[in-house]
């Protein structure tokens, strides 16, 4: 059980913690760094598996961007994409998918792309998940116009 920040041991007690509390294997001190960022941004636990699921996997992800307008999720600012995590999957009102439709509009005019996930599939589908962002990353990265 190694912190997968920074590689260092973790005893029973961190390792626990950690994970029941982000579901993510962390030390004391990068836990402690989460738990503020939870307390100041509300960051939720899924955001955190993906951004660790996403280092995992070779991506440089964001957690918490500042778009210009608002706090993204997560985001990969190299291609333009930003993650939202819908943390509260129901009915969606169109009042709801009016607002969503304009985030939408306000990345796309700044050549950002944004993207919505349930947090129930990266709650039971984290690896598959991450595979499918990689997969768009590198569609996103083949698409990049040289300058």
């Amino acid at each position: 059980m190694t912190c997968i920040e920074c590689k260092r041991e973790l005893s029973y007690i961190d390792h626990r913690k950690s994970v029941d509390t982000l579901g993510a294997e962390l030390c004391r001190q990068h836990r402690k760094r989460m738990e503020k960022m939870i307390e100041k941004y509300n960051t939720s636990s899924e955001a955190i598996q993906l951004y660790y699921g996403m280092k995992e996997a070779g991506l440089h992800p964001m957690l918490e961007w500042w778009d210009g307008q608002k706090f993204v999720d997560l985001a990969i600012s190299r291609v333009k994409l930003n993650i939202e995590i819908d943390n509260e999957y129901q009915m969606i009102t169109h009042e709801q998918a009016m607002n969503d439709l304009e985030e939408a509009m306000h990345s796309f005019k700044n050549g950002f792309t944004t993207i919505r996930i349930p947090h129930i599939v990266i709650k039971h589908n984290l690896k598959e998940t991450v595979n499918n962002i990689t997969g768009i990353v590198e569609g996103l990265r083949a698409n990049i116009k040289v300058i």
